[in-house]
């Protein structure tokens, strides 16, 4: 099922022995749109420290209750490694996330979660809290690290909310972006949703993320190879229904009968 990223905005994050705070934001690759990692605001609980929860160590949402469940005990959240605010995530802080949680790299793999196919499949016994993890044995491969190791691609769901989203060669703006719409059990993202305007009753039409050609991160802007009539006179969207597997079907229909002769703007957020 596909489902609005933002509506888990506020949720109630449920450990395996209580309450730890709430949802407050996700990180997703911008390279192969898949959700990385929850951002938990813990309130008071950890003096408003904020903690990145991987979706392997998520559970299904209860959707109607506004709660998510965390496959993590208290102690071993607090125990986490501590998140730097002000500092992007860095692939040294994701090897050392991985080792204290037992988890492997989503990163090493042809698939979107490494060898895995779902970030469920990830998960492996955790450490009891407050020990360290065990050390890799020593014929295991070594991951990289420091300079040597790939970079990350994540970025925040409340940092491009807002963007211009533009027709590839095309003056004027479609809309903009105001939400990303994910797959509940792979965490993959498969489209961008769009806002034609700031009215309150402005019409919300998704653009799948394939259409991305380019995104320039200091103009706050998303270039897309389609035509801006047909963003314009795209399906609207309904953000309050999930959206099922036919509707998703005519909607990559849509977009191929409807792509026009816009030229895709090379990629250059690598």
């Amino acid at each position: 099922m596909l489902r609005s990223l933002r509506e888990l905005d506020g949720y109630t994050l449920e450990a395996t022995d209580g309450e730890i705070g709430h949802c407050r934001d996700f990180l997703f690759d911008d390279e192969s749109w898949a959700v990385r990692y929850m951002v938990a605001d813990t309130g008071g609980w950890l003096s408003g420290r904020q903690v990145l929860i991987s979706p392997a160590q998520l559970g299904e949402p209860a959707w109607n209750h506004r709660r998510l469940p965390v496959e993590l005990t208290r102690q071993q959240i607090e125990d986490s490694p501590p998140l730097d605010s002000d500092a992007p995530v860095s692939r040294q802080y994701e090897l050392t996330f991985n080792t204290y949680h037992s988890l492997p790299a989503y990163w090493l793999g042809s698939g979107l979660w490494g060898s895995y196919p779902l970030p469920t499949d990830m998960t492996q016994p955790l450490p009891q809290a407050g020990l360290a993890p065990e050390p890799p044995a020593a014929d295991e491969a070594p991951e990289p690290t420091g300079a040597s190791a790939p970079p990350t691609h994540l970025r925040s769901l409340n940092e491009v909310g807002g963007y211009g989203i533009f027709a590839a060669g095309e003056d004027g703006r479609g809309g903009r972006l105001v939400d990303l719409i994910f797959d509940e059990h792979s965490w993959a993202v498969r489209h961008l949703l769009m806002d034609t305007s700031r009215l309150p009753f402005s019409k919300k039409v998704l653009v799948p993320v394939e259409q991305v050609a380019r995104i320039d991160w200091a103009e706050r802007r998303i270039d897309v190879g389609t035509t801006l009539r047909a963003l314009e006179e795209a399906p609207e969207y309904d953000p309050h229904r999930p959206l099922n597997d036919r509707q998703e079907a005519e909607l990559y229909d849509y977009y191929r009968r409807r792509r026009g002769t816009a030229e895709a703007v090379p990629d250059d957020r690598r």
